[in-house]
């Protein structure tokens, strides 16, 4: 007869789901679970922030394809991180939380971090639960994976007493539940298998659009995707990150990340969520048919008609449909309707990405870090960081891998950049890219600090126009006349503030860039040392306030019409 503790009874529980990364904060109500957690060989990386060991893990499973835990403290430790817990139920992220609470008899006796934490995290969780018995640490852990790793893959939280995490039990009455989850892989209907490959295979102008929601169910048919596009020489749009990568090089196959949908006859989506990303459907030609595929039926048909709706499995659909086409016809011999691809990162780049201009025009800032990545760099891992500048570098951006590139989901969260970071390098131990706003860069910075003392090479380039960008540039055509009466208000940082000499703190290079052309060459020495030191560097390029990115120039010439009607 061995006694162990709730924390080591825990450790056994992760272990036994496959969990090898653990992102934490420390705290005396959770302690024993990080022993407990080491001791069954987990990984655990501490952070200086609860939510940005949200945002870390995050990024790890985007990277990894595997889920990750997050462990709290009680109260405030758990009440730092339901932005982080809503950002990866936008993301279709699956991911355990586990968080500390006060002892079962001390509730609501002013003990303490005695808060109803519960209440707060069953409002940004698809599922939350307190555990009630330490013997029943393990049965728990099981059911937060079941719901985590269901059709419609989220965050979970469980809460732990603290009289529970330090209690001894017997082992040997304690069970380790075994085979409790479905298997989700499912082919869907063969006959609408059939219809869908019908209208494929007689399409003029095909086209395929995948979303975060297909990457869980993909499995060992994701080669179908890249197989069918290439069988119809049907370009792929990919809306979010979380699929980037994982269809083929997109450099040497730009069809691989070509949004055609807005001009196509017959559209194919796969775990798509049609909200304001892409635009909620509104670009699809009326008179196009609309297959949706998607493991979460509540998905299907949510803003965009589903002419022929299948439940089941992205990958497993998608083979079933390939092979109904290869008996229907031959694979398409010329260039895609959409016209030849141009292969490479960069030359297909918009004039803008080249621009000249004084101070350095956002596009050119973000087209340099790409001819940096293309040339240099191929293999780094990308965050893609902030509001304008996430615009901007995201049109330039291009995965050669999977899990190579992270931003932010619908919430439209910023300053995750410094936390994709660690959680992303925890994965792989690749090297990385963070292209970031001024302002979002400021939100979680001092992870920099678990940069340097984790050893990660990265080069952060700040695209740094001295403001909140997007919400400066917006207001000037929501409001013109007070803009211009009395200026702008509460959005500026100015003047430019030199975040380069933060990275003194720990040793690392820093470089201030006013001038266009020098900022691959700064990127290149900041790399250089980053690589040397395996400490993180920072670029910091001044931009211009007033050049609009895509998103919101696409805003203003809203507001324009609607302002001169009124």
């Amino acid at each position: 007869m061995a006694m162990v503790d709730g924390g080591e009874l825990f450790g056994r529980a992760l272990r036994n789901e496959g969990i090898e990364k653990a992102f934490v904060l420390c705290g005396g109500h959770i302690m024993p679970i990080f022993y407990g957690m080491r001791n069954a060989g987990i990984e655990i990386i501490d952070v200086r922030h609860e939510c940005a060991a949200m945002y870390a893990a995050i990024a790890y499973t985007r990277t990894s394809g595997k889920p990750a835990v997050v462990v709290t403290t009680a109260g405030p430790g758990v009440g730092n991180t339901p932005a982080g817990m809503m950002e990866a139920e936008s993301l279709n992220i699956p991911v355990l939380q586990i968080g500390g609470a006060v002892a079962m008899n001390k509730r609501d006796a002013g003990d303490l971090q005695d808060m109803d934490t519960l209440l707060l995290m069953e409002s940004c969780s698809k599922w939350a639960k307190k555990i009630s018995s330490t013997h029943r640490i393990p049965e728990y852990v099981s059911m937060a994976f079941r719901h985590a790793l269901d059709g419609a893959p989220g965050p979970v939280y469980l809460e732990v007493p603290t009289d529970l995490v330090f209690a001894k039990v017997d082992e040997d009455t304690v069970k380790f539940p075994e085979n409790y989850r479905a298997n989700l892989l499912s082919s869907g209907d063969d006959a609408l298998a059939e219809e869908a490959a019908t209208l494929l295979a007689n399409a003029e102008r095909p086209a395929m659009m995948v979303d975060d929601g297909a990457r869980w169910s993909l499995g060992d048919d994701v080669g179908t995707i890249a197989e069918l596009s290439d069988y119809l020489k049907m370009p792929v749009g990919v809306s979010g990150n979380l699929c980037r990568g994982l269809f083929g090089n997109e450099a040497e196959n730009p069809l691989l990340k070509t949004n055609a949908i807005g001009a196509a006859d017959v559209v194919i989506t796969l775990g798509c969520r049609f909200d304001f990303r892409i635009g909620m459907g509104a670009g699809i030609p009326k008179d196009a048919k609309v297959i949706q595929i998607h493991t979460d039926m509540r998905q299907i048909g949510f803003n965009v008609r589903a002419d022929l709706a299948i439940a089941g499995a992205s990958g497993a659909v998608t083979s079933k449909i390939l092979e109904k086409i290869k008996g229907m016809r031959n694979p398409k011999a010329d260039d895609p309707w959409t016209g030849k691809p141009v292969p490479g990162a960069t030359a297909s780049l918009p004039a803008v990405y080249s621009s000249t201009k004084t101070p350095t025009h956002p596009a050119r800032c973000a087209g340099e870090v790409a001819r940096f990545l293309e040339a240099d760099a191929s293999d780094w891992t990308i965050i893609n960081d902030g509001g304008e500048a996430s615009v901007w570098f995201g049109g330039a951006a291009t995965a050669t891998r999977p899990g190579q590139i992270h931003g932010s989901g619908a919430n439209g969260t910023i300053g995750t950049g410094p936390c994709q970071v660690v959680g992303s390098w925890a994965a792989d131990r690749k090297p990385v890219l963070w292209y970031t706003g001024d302002g979002s860069f400021g939100f979680y910075a001092m992870e920099m600090e678990t940069m340097a003392r984790l050893g990660i090479p990265v080069v952060c380039v700040i695209s740094n126009n001295s403001s909140w960008g997007m919400i400066h540039m917006a207001e000037k055509y929501v409001r013109p006349q007070e803009i211009e009466e009395k200026g702008p208000c509460n959005v500026a940082l100015a003047p430019m503030r030199s975040y380069e000499k933060m990275a003194g703190m720990w040793d690392g290079y820093g470089e201030k860039v006013t001038d266009c052309e020098a900022i691959l060459p700064a990127i290149r020495r900041a790399a250089a040392a980053a690589l040397k030191d395996n400490k993180p560097a920072i670029v910091n390029v001044e931009v211009d306030d007033e050049s609009l990115s895509p998103f919101i120039a696409g805003y203003a010439n809203m507001i324009k019409p609607a302002k001169a009607a009124s």
